[in-house]
């Protein structure tokens, strides 16, 4: 991989990091505060590399709130039992009251 793509990476995963307890973002709200708003997907493949990290890759969704990398966490339902443990419902892979627990990077830094 190039430098760049680290380099990018490296600051979707600091980006993750900071997403608070019980709430989620989404692959775009994170590539639009890095200024590459055109970019969800590569967001998408930073969270698929993130095993090891110390990285929350279960509290970030797709836009409207869909589990969509839950195949990349080990077991069935685990990014589910993850985000339930923090007080998030999740009903048919996707979050309930998304609005309620959606954390906007660029309104909250």
């Amino acid at each position: 991989m190039k430098q760049e793509t680290l380099n990018f990476f490296d600051k979707v995963y600091e980006i993750a990091k900071l997403v608070p307890y019980g709430r989620v973002t989404s692959y775009g709200a994170i590539a639009k505060y890095l200024g590459a708003a055109r970019s969800s997907r590569m967001v998408g493949y930073a969270m698929n590399g993130s095993g090891g990290k110390d990285v929350p890759a279960h509290r970030v969704v797709n836009r409207k709130g869909l589990l969509t990398g839950k195949h990349h966490f080990e077991g069935t339902n685990l990014m589910q039992q993850l985000l339930e443990s923090e007080g998030i419902k999740v009903v048919d892979n996707q979050i309930q009251d998304l609005e309620t627990v959606y954390w906007d990077p660029s309104k909250e830094l």
